[in-house]
């Protein structure tokens, strides 16, 4: 066992590795080589014990508490990219969706898949609702559908620009917001509204002409952020702003990274944001004063992907 830092940042990169890295120092303690494909993205379990890498077409979990080069499980089931990773709240489930146009649910503790869903087209990203019951997956074609868990199928279908890909969705903390982001640059706002229980609809908030080129990640801040409400959007145009979600003015601009930022994600007070590039650095931003105050260099090709998690551990119930 090696001592586990209590916060987990991790990378990886188009040169097949996945990094650990000291947060305040900048320092890379561990190195895992991941020669069988690239990694999409990662995604760290809630109890900090293990981190999700998805590639083409596996997910492979690694343990963070050790030093070991190889996989404590591997989900093989997809048939092509692995885009969307994550964990249900107490880590019993995993979600993915994959460009071979499904997304499918893992149970962490038994092999195979449980349930498939099929998209029809290339599945871009998923995220979890707060309410743990329901999925929500943007595709290649403009699609948004809601994944009903407890009924088993699709509740609802969205397509905010025809033939325009969504390239990332993420939701309030609360379940009050859906947002998405597309190719165009452009971020759709919906109001969830819903009943007891089920997500019923969508009720459109604003459209937001965020970036002239591609959005390639957008994130709600967490709720420790509270009362401030900020979303992140990563683009193509090698920054990343952050907007007021109270009216969706623009706060601030981070600039520094060289190339494209594919990722980012803010730690759980929402103090901070870190981003990865295709100029192969990572960095931590402070939201308060927008400037970089660490860059992770070590990568020797494009930074894909960020895992973050500095926050508690779920408690046991």
């Amino acid at each position: 066992m090696i001592q586990q830092p209590s916060v987990i940042l991790a990378t990886a990169s188009y040169d097949h590795t996945i990094r650990f890295w000291e947060a305040k120092s900048g320092r890379c303690y561990r190195t895992i080589q991941y020669p069988d494909s690239q990694v999409n993205k990662l995604e760290i379990t809630p109890d900090k014990r293990f981190l999700a890498a998805a590639g083409n077409p596996h997910i492979r979990l690694f343990d963070v508490n050790t030093n070991s080069p190889q996989p404590v499980m591997s989900y093989e089931s997809h048939s092509n990219n692995v885009m969307a990773v994550g964990f249900q709240c107490d880590g019993n489930w995993m979600y993915s969706g994959s460009e071979d146009g499904t997304v499918k649910i893992w149970d962490l503790r038994a092999p195979g898949c449980q349930r498939e869903y099929e998209s029809r087209a290339a599945v871009n990203t998923v995220v979890l609702h707060p309410n743990q019951t329901e999925l929500i997956s943007g595709d290649q074609n403009g699609n948004i559908r809601v994944w009903d868990l407890t009924a088993n199928l699709c509740s609802c279908e969205l397509v905010p620009e025809v033939d325009t890909a969504v390239r990332s969705l993420t939701v309030m903390w609360d379940g009050s917001l859906v947002v998405a982001a597309n190719n165009h640059g452009t971020c759709y706002v919906w109001r969830l509204l819903h009943g007891n229980q089920t997500m019923s609809n969508f009720e459109p908030l604003h459209k937001l002409q965020a970036h002239k080129g591609y959005i390639l990640k957008c994130l709600l801040s967490p709720e420790f952020c509270e009362p401030h409400r900020y979303l992140a959007t990563a683009s193509s145009d090698h920054t990343v702003k952050i907007w007021n979600v109270d009216g969706f003015t623009l706060e601030k601009t981070l600039v520094g990274h060289q190339r494209w930022v594919w990722d980012c994600v803010f730690s759980a007070d929402g103090s901070y944001l870190i981003t990865a590039s295709s100029d192969t650095t990572a960095r931590l931003w402070s939201m308060s004063t927008g400037e970089d105050i660490r860059v992770y260099q070590g990568n020797h090709k494009a930074t894909i992907c960020c895992a973050l998690h500095d926050g508690a551990e779920p408690s046991a119930s």
